[in-house]
């Protein structure tokens, strides 16, 4: 049997209005339901030649990347670097690092922890505001996935939300 619970608000003496959760669109559901491919990551010092190869060879459009001691430092855009390649502005033995765009690390940007756990509903809100998602362990140590707007959409019309 279900309990809810109830709260008296301050500015209503003696009456009692029931606090409910907000409604969940997506009954439930995390970001580990999403079933999305094991990630990957590249090493600041790959060869952008190789990075476009292992984006199409997966179909990543975005990944990220890597210091040597495993911190994420930014992201690759895929489509950007290979336009620039096929530009002639990128020579394919030049560095990802050269390429990447870097995560903003200051106090006054704080950080959206994405894990597996996270609910579809938080999910949602920070794909309304960023290009993709990076799930990771609860401490940051490990990306497990990256997740997009459109892995997202997939998810809900197959799921029919």
């Amino acid at each position: 049997m279900a309990t809810i619970s109830v709260l008296a608000s301050s500015q209503s003496a003696g009456a009692f209005a029931p606090s409910l959760p907000p409604p969940d669109d997506y009954r439930g559901a995390v970001v580990e339901d999403l079933q999305l491919p094991p990630a990957f990551a590249l090493p600041a010092d790959e060869a952008i030649s190789r990075a476009i190869e292992m984006a199409y060879e997966r179909d990543f459009s975005h990944i990220p990347v890597l210091d040597r001691k495993r911190k994420l430092l930014g992201y690759i855009d895929v489509a950007v670097l290979k336009a620039k390649w096929e530009a002639g502005e990128a020579n394919p033995d030049d560095k990802v690092q050269k390429y990447m765009t870097k995560f903003k690390r200051t106090a006054g940007t704080p950080y959206t922890i994405i894990t597996p756990s996270t609910p579809l509903a938080e999910l949602k809100q920070f794909l309304d505001h960023n290009i993709f998602a990076i799930v990771t362990d609860w401490n940051r140590k490990f990306v497990l996935g990256v997740v997009t707007s459109q892995d997202f959409e997939k998810f809900v019309s197959r799921r029919g939300f």
